[in-house]
């Protein structure tokens, strides 16, 4: 294993820190939707109903608590970066498949998060924006799970030898493209959550309102909600042959371990969905189908992050034995 400098192994425990605590905050996001706090601080935007330090309600308590924890994520952020500059020349952070880049991609989109955070509630909640909020959030919190796992934090510091059947191209391909079809399945998620109607438009399961497909003249809220069945129907069968096929193709153990997180995740979000709509969506269940459908995110990400450190390390390993071959045949064959 490829040794690392105390700056690398900094860097990933910070970015790995500042990944949980986004966790926390996207579900604290989730319970100011949940309990309609999301005006607790009215239209006002940094300040709370027009002061620093407001006269609290529950509602205001709440999204007062969520923008408190928004603003330490940013210093945290903040810390990285300048943390990051500081140490650009060494070795694992500054160049290609360094720490660098992923963390500076990770404050623009902080930066972005919180403009669109003024926007949501200058706007008064509008579900359109309400959505991208939440998708920047996820792929903030990709950013730094990246950063964590290239600096061996997440999977250890190097990818293993290459197995026998192992091929770490096609398992790289194939948790890219399970990576963006999570993107798409909990984009929907998201609009089923935020748009007025679509939560409440499929009842039972899995069928929506005991049939195969929305009746006619239902409406968008209903087709938004039976869109995004549908599409986590397939994803589910998607990652169970994903993780299996992972099993065989992926070359570290990291990996695959990520590839079996992600399939139980999606797993156990069926049966959260299953019981959070038999039971009439009761917020306890909202958020933790919400709390789900980010794991599932952050397994992917961390499944896709690992899958292509594994086909780096094989690049490099080829490239390494071709230029042994050029000097002596025998000692790349050894």
């Amino acid at each position: 294993m490829a040794l690392r400098s105390p700056q690398v192994k900094r860097l990933g425990r910070i970015a790995l820190f500042a990944a949980i605590y986004t966790y926390a905050l996207i579900l604290f996001g989730g319970i100011v939707r949940i309990t309609g706090s999301g005006m607790g601080c009215g239209d006002h935007w940094p300040k709370c109903n027009g002061v620093w330090i407001p006269e609290f309600t529950l509602e205001t308590l709440i999204e007062y608590t969520h923008r408190a924890l928004a603003a330490g994520i940013g210093l945290v952020v903040l810390a990285v970066v300048v943390y990051a500059l500081a140490n650009r020349g060494r070795p694992g952070i500054g160049g290609k498949g360094g720490l660098l880049r992923p963390i500076l991609l990770g404050a623009v989109l902080v930066v972005v998060q919180a403009l669109l955070g003024a926007v949501t509630v200058k706007l008064e909640i509008p579900p359109g924006v309400v959505v991208v909020h939440f998708m920047t959030a996820l792929l903030f919190a990709s950013t730094l799970l990246v950063a964590a796992v290239r600096a061996g934090t997440l999977g250890g510091g190097t990818a293993a030898a290459n197995a026998s059947g192992a091929n770490p191209r096609r398992a790289w391909r194939m948790a890219f493209v399970t990576l963006l079809f999570g993107f798409v399945l909990i984009t929907l998620g998201a609009m089923t959550a935020n748009v007025a109607g679509a939560p409440q438009a499929c009842q039972g399961f899995p069928l929506c309102n005991n049939s195969l497909a929305p009746p006619p003249g239902s409406g968008g809220p209903a087709h938004i909600h039976f869109t995004h069945r549908m599409v986590a129907y397939l994803f589910t069968l998607h990652i169970l042959m994903a993780s299996l096929a992972a099993r065989r193709r992926a070359v570290s153990v990291a990996t695959k371990r990520a590839a079996a997180v992600a399939l139980i995740a999606v797993i156990v979000q069926i049966c959260v969905a299953a019981i959070m709509v038999l039971s009439h969506l009761p917020p306890h269940w909202q958020s933790l189908h919400l709390a789900t459908g980010a794991a599932i995110w952050f397994a992917l990400v961390v499944w896709a992050a690992l899958a292509r450190r594994d086909l780096q390390a094989e690049e490099a390993g080829s490239g390494d034995r071709a230029g042994l071959a050029e000097l002596d045949p025998a000692l790349a064959k050894g």
